[in-house]
């Protein structure tokens, strides 16, 4: 099957304005992959910073080897392996800016945050331009209501989505989860036993989209409360958690403060839990926070640049499951529903009139598109993301 990639579009574009982009997101999404792709039809020169051999070839004298490549695209791929590149990358830059090499130089892959990128990279303010691919999404593998089904069971890592059937697609998550465990968090820096961050991980997806406790955490690890955060604080870093915050309004009421908390991908979800297929995921507790989850995760990825998204939730009930802020659009209040159509709680009708947000959503698994009471609009996920990405 082949997929094209939305952020394929958005590193050209921000290629042909800036010198270097930093393309981010977990491992096995296909930076890599989508990397090459860009590459094509240009002089290129592509390094894995993981590996000792391509770190060589930079390590003894960075500057002599990106003076040496100005006219090619240089793809340094997991740059968080060599973070000091970040200092050198910035006079290199400045000096090619001088002989007129403004853009497109540099092609930055990384597996850790933006934020956590942002602050080792801090020295290319200016010249550098962040784009986030995540895992495939709904309007990347088809919007019939079976893609949309098998992708929330499979996940949208591309080797678990692609997988011949249902079981070497829980195979292959299980073996992935293993590897970031045993492998990858130790690789990024992290001195974490792996046993720790696997029961942390499991148990926030037993407590998919809930408030984050961090004290009843601690204590069902057995650690203590600053532990279990940090422990939560480097999945979220990995881009393998979101932390959901809540949002903060001086009408009076008393607000839930918390954040919850989402594994950001429902096919993790689903192997940590050990829900093998379609039918396991309807009959077990998970799976109305799993789909509200995997909702949130596909409308984030066609969100327009600089999204505000948080949840609003009071002491008395009231409650939206997602609230976006979309610059030159307002505030757009969402519920969500697994069901094929379906009526809003008291509680969202109660939150939206404390609120008053300019457009207000019932999101659900149908196909469908159709007006509700007090200006209230129903849509199928499919639909809602479609309306998002075309959104200026």
């Amino acid at each position: 099957m082949d997929i094209t990639r939305r952020a394929v579009q958005a590193v050209r574009a921000a290629l042909a304005r800036q010198p270097a982009v930093a393309l981010i997101g977990p491992r096995q999404v296909g930076k890599t992959t989508l990397a090459h792709m860009v590459a094509e039809g240009r002089p290129s020169v592509y390094l894995d910073l993981e590996s000792t051999e391509d770190r060589a070839r930079i390590a003894s004298n960075p500057t002599l080897f990106l003076d040496y490549n100005e006219d090619r695209l240089v793809i340094l791929d997991e740059i968080h392996r060599v973070p000091e590149l970040f200092a050198t990358l910035r006079g290199v830059i400045d000096r090619g800016r001088r002989r007129g090499r403004r853009t497109g130089r540099f092609l930055i892959l990384g597996s850790a945050s933006m934020d956590l990128l942002r602050q080792s990279g801090e020295s290319l303010a200016g010249r550098i331009a962040y784009v986030e691919m995540g895992p495939f999404d709904i309007l990347e593998t088809g919007i019939t209501r079976d893609d949309v089904n098998r992708l929330w069971v499979r996940g949208g890592f591309p080797e678990s989505y692609l997988a011949a059937s249902d079981h070497d697609s829980l195979v292959w998550r299980k073996d992935f989860i293993r590897t970031y465990l045993e492998r990858d968090v130790q690789l990024l820096g992290a001195r974490v036993p792996p046993e720790a961050i696997e029961r942390v991980w499991t148990m926030l997806a037993h407590s998919q989209g809930g408030m984050l406790n961090a004290s009843n955490l601690a204590s069902a690890l057995m650690v203590s409360a600053p532990t279990a955060t940090r422990h939560i604080d480097l999945l979220v870093n990995l881009l393998l958690v979101r932390r959901l915050q809540p949002f903060h309004a001086n009408n009076g009421k008393r607000l839930v403060k918390s954040p919850k908390v989402y594994v950001r991908d429902s096919g993790i979800v689903h192997a940590l839990l050990g829900i093998g297929d379609y039918n396991a995921l309807l009959g077990h507790p998970v799976a109305g926070l799993s789909w509200e989850g995997f909702v949130i995760d596909n409308l984030m990825a066609v969100a327009p640049e600089l999204t505000l998204a948080s949840f609003y939730r009071t002491a008395a009930g009231a409650e939206i499951d997602l609230l976006l802020e979309m610059p030159g659009h307002g505030m757009w209040a969402i519920e969500i529903k697994r069901s094929l159509a379906g009526t809003p709680t008291k509680g969202f009708h109660i939150a939206c009139a404390d609120l008053k947000p300019k457009r207000r959503f019932l999101v659900t698994a149908g196909d469908d598109r159709y007006p509700m009471d007090e200006g209230l609009e129903g849509i199928g996920v499919a639909r809602m993301m479609k309306m998002m990405a075309e959104l200026k």
